[in-house]
């Protein structure tokens, strides 16, 4: 019995002084239980620049119906070391008119926020980002121009989006083409 003990000590000792044997830490653990337990909609896939880094990802959304139809729409993805007690920074990298995004691919979603709870997932995250193509929120706007004009004119709003989805300008803005 205490020779078995010995050997399990040495096999542990021996795999603590490899180069590139670490322990895997608490972040990384759940974003790996996050993403085995992911169901993303047909809208929505996932991208791993780095196969070995899952704290880094990417999310592409397509919307298959609203103003957003047809549009590609990817969202990168850091999870921090304090995941999942701190939300993931997550930004859009396609520049888009929406009223819940900035220009700066900022995106204004509460559990991104003040309503993160660790309880939430990855799969939660997904679900959110993909509503706000489905119903922009002008009430608690980050692109406050495009609020003001979903508020006041809904169908000159649908025709911007359109146009910034097709690549063009809105004011002085220009959108790159992001029509799938």
């Amino acid at each position: 019995m205490i020779k078995l003990f010995s050997l399990k000590q040495q096999k542990r000792d021996g795999e603590a002084g490899k180069p590139g044997a670490k322990r895997a830490s608490a972040a990384q653990l759940r974003i790996q239980k996050d993403l085995n337990e992911l169901q993303l909609p047909k809208t929505c896939q996932t991208e791993f620049p780095d196969p070995d880094d899952l704290l880094n990802f990417k999310l592409v959304i397509c919307p298959d119906e609203g103003f957003y139809k047809t549009g590609k729409f990817t969202f990168s993805f850091k999870v921090g070391p304090n995941y999942p007690h701190e939300p993931p920074k997550v930004k859009c990298e396609t520049m888009v008119y929406h009223p819940n995004i900035d220009l700066e691919g900022n995106v204004c979603l509460n559990i991104l926020r003040e309503d993160w709870k660790p309880v939430l997932t990855i799969n939660s995250i997904v679900y959110g980002l993909q509503y706000l193509f489905l119903e922009p929120n002008p009430e608690d706007p980050l692109n406050k121009d495009a609020a003001e004009i979903l508020r006041q004119n809904r169908r000159l709003f649908e025709q911007n989006v359109a146009r910034s989805m097709r690549g063009g300008y809105i004011g002085s803005v220009y959108f790159d083409r992001c029509i799938k």
